[in-house]
């Protein structure tokens, strides 16, 4: 049997045509290989963003937290100034109603008689 010219042609063209279908189907399957790692990329950042809305939500929450106890801290110093105000005006009060409670003990009674500056 002998090759004619064109049977010769065919053969390393249909070598080529096989080697092209080979890399082919690589490429298809590294397009599937990608593409089912890009789902799961999808998978992945939905996940981060509903992450992402949770913490904001909690952010925002504690935001609000804090706003109510520094509102509380400021009411509660300017109570505590009153506080003090007050006290100060007590204790005040309390030593000038004693002013006129002096007592001196070791005396008998009526014993200064008429003129208590002279018997100090």
């Amino acid at each position: 049997m002998t090759h004619q010219p064109s049977d010769m042609a065919d053969a390393p063209q249909g070598a080529t045509m096989d080697r092209i279908l080979q890399e082919i189907s690589s490429v298809g399957r590294r397009l599937e290989g990608m593409d089912s790692r890009m789902i799961s990329l999808t998978e992945e950042t939905k996940s981060m963003h509903l992450d992402i809305a949770g913490f904001q939500s909690r952010v925002a929450t504690l935001e609000q937290r804090v706003t109510a106890v520094e509102t509380q801290a400021t009411l509660t110093e300017d109570r505590d100034q009153e506080l003090l105000y007050l006290r100060s005006k007590v204790i005040d009060l309390e030593d000038r109603s004693r002013r006129d409670n002096v007592r001196f003990l070791g005396f008998p009674e009526e014993i200064e008689g008429a003129d208590v500056q002279s018997f100090l």
